[in-house]
């Protein structure tokens, strides 16, 4: 990610950006408006070609049962779920700054560590707290401390 580009507008794009969002994401305010507003299903398609398997979006945002149900009304995500994507794309984003390069990032999303209880950083995504403690390990790892 350029050093010039906020980690909103990285997880704008990773949500499919303009296209499937209707709008530009160019502030935290602008993030949790999108969210409040509820992002559309589409979005999910973008998370997967970021980098997600099915297997994991129906795991930390929304089962494939209930997928299928808000496909058939044309219902976006609730605001739970649109919040839950929006955590995973932040912090994908934020490794992917850190490591400097996606493939990496992701490979260590999915790494079982030590410092963690042997879990892997992208389960402890699941909830607000277990994010802020990824995203406070990636600071570490990008200020040089041990991690």
């Amino acid at each position: 990610m350029p050093s010039d580009e906020s980690v909103v507008e990285w997880v704008s794009r990773k949500l499919g950006g303009r296209q499937v969002l209707g709008k530009e994401l160019r502030s935290d305010a602008d993030l949790a408006r999108v969210v409040g507003e509820r992002i559309p299903l589409s979005a999910l398609d973008s998370m997967r070609a970021s980098g997600f398997s099915e297997g994991e979006i129906e795991r930390y945002v929304l089962p494939a049962r209930t997928r299928r149900h808000r496909a058939a009304r044309q219902e976006p995500l609730t605001v739970e779920e649109s919040d839950r994507l929006v955590r995973l794309a932040r912090v994908q984003a934020t490794a992917e700054d850190v490591f400097g390069d996606a493939a990496k990032a992701n490979r260590w999303l999915r790494e079982e560590l030590g410092i963690l209880d042997g879990k892997a950083p992208l389960e402890l995504t699941r909830t607000e707290a277990g994010a802020r403690i990824v995203e406070q390990l990636l600071a570490k790892i990008d200020w040089g401390a041990a991690a």
